[in-house]
């Protein structure tokens, strides 16, 4: 056993990745894929389960070839956008494509059989110090691992990445309970996007920022509901959210009967773009991959990590290359021109919605939903080119009514425009 404080060396790695869930997983079974040497830090058992429910677009894993990692899939897909109260305003909006949510045992085991070979350390990295050439990363236990790069995949609250600052940093909490109730909370094998009806608040509650249920019946009379904030710098307080969720079920006479699991989710919705000229790299929430429009991010994961690691694995095979010239590889991969933009028009959309009253995110959800259904997926899924990603935006624009359209231009200060930084590319 080694002393308190004592420092241990061991062989250096390719690559060493911070982080035990989906994206260090995803990208260390990636690399690894490319024969690279991988090694991983992470302060929990890399098997060990992972707490949070992932959703995802059935067509996203169709694209990819892995909708047999689902566990639930629904083709009654909905939302609702009316204030409720009235049949007319009850009425749901049909989205016509599947959803799914991940077996996430499944998804894990998934990763970690391509991950075969990979070294795993148990541990919690404390420094990342990055020469020239390699990369020192010191532990809590007193250990010292070295890598020609360093990953950091260990979520968006990591102190090694840096970022630039950018103010509050807006959140999308959520409290969600998986369960059983006294009657069906949402219609048998349903699956509820958004339900935005708020006719079980009160009128000083409807001037309050909204929030909206998140719904799916599982089967065997489980249902998973969840009550959502879009995005609030702070975010939404947990106790809020389960107020108002158990208003929304009192009002429909529904009540929770067992408690199976509470689910507990916050994260950054504009979180701003790591500095992409440090000589580490990131990948995941570490390095803003959440969607600013819908929260997402595994899909991004399973689509962008083979291309990272196929990129990676060609810097790798030059060995002159050090830490920072393999990361500055790994962002321009990550990171393209292309995607920097299209990540600052979601963030521009962001500002403008978080500053919308109840009624007009209802009316402006309503008519994102009743364009095509490519475009929408496609906005959703950050799957569009940029050029047509902006054509959507003029087209939702165009659909708008006047108070919608005067919501999206009023305050729209110069500043507040995206830019691209050049020196960050």
């Amino acid at each position: 056993k080694q002393r308190a404080g004592q420092l241990t060396l061991a062989e250096p790695v390719d690559v060493l990745v911070l982080g035990g869930g989906p994206a260090a997983l995803c990208i260390a079974s990636e690399l690894n894929q490319w024969g690279v040497a991988v090694g991983c830090i992470a302060p929990d058992p890399v098997d060990a389960s992972w707490p949070n429910t992932y959703g995802i677009w059935a067509d996203e894993l169709k694209m990819v070839g892995l909708e047999h990692l689902l566990e639930h899939r629904w083709s009654d897909t909905v939302s609702f956008f009316g204030a409720g109260g009235s049949t007319a305003q009850d009425q749901s909006h049909a989205h016509g494509i599947d959803y799914g949510l991940f077996d996430r045992a499944e998804l894990q085991r998934y990763w970690l059989e391509r991950a075969d070979g990979v070294v795993w350390h148990q541990d919690t990295a404390e420094r990342v110090d990055a020469t020239s050439a390699t990369t020192s990363v010191s532990c809590v236990s007193g250990t010292t691992l070295q890598a020609r790069l360093v990953i950091d995949a260990s979520g968006s609250r990591t102190p090694h990445i840096r970022r630039p600052d950018q103010g509050p940093v807006a959140g999308q909490a959520a409290y969600g309970v998986v369960g059983r109730f006294s009657q069906p909370p949402i219609e048998a094998g349903r699956f509820v996007l958004m339900d935005y009806r708020c006719d079980h608040l009160s009128a000083a509650q409807r001037q309050e920022p909204p929030t909206f249920l998140y719904a799916m019946d599982l089967g065997d009379g489980v249902f998973f509901v969840e009550e959502t904030s879009l995005a609030l710098a702070p975010g939404f307080s947990y106790d809020v959210l389960k107020q108002r969720l158990q208003q929304r079920l009192d009002q429909r006479g529904v009540a929770i009967t067992e408690v199976i699991h509470e689910e507990f989710c916050l994260f950054p919705m504009n979180l701003p773009l790591p500095d992409r000229s440090q000589p580490l790299l990131a990948f995941g929430g570490a390095a803003s991959m959440v969607h600013p429009a819908s929260g997402y991010m595994v899909g991004s994961l399973l689509r962008r990590g083979p291309d990272l690691a196929k990129a990676l694995a060609e810097a790798l095979a030059n060995p002159n290359l050090g830490s920072a010239a393999l990361a500055q590889r790994g962002w321009q991969a990550l990171w393209p021109i292309e995607l920097v933009l299209r990540h600052q028009l979601y963030q521009f959309g962001l500002g403008r919605l978080m500053g919308f009253n109840e009624a007009l995110l209802r009316t402006h959800f309503a008519t994102f939903f009743s364009l095509p259904r490519e475009e929408w997926f496609g906005f959703l899924t950050n799957t569009l080119p940029l050029p047509r990603l902006m054509g959507v935006m003029l087209r939702l624009f165009a659909l708008s009514p006047w108070e919608l359209r005067r919501g999206l231009v009023l305050g729209a200060a110069m500043d507040q425009l995206p830019t691209f930084d050049q020196s960050s590319g």
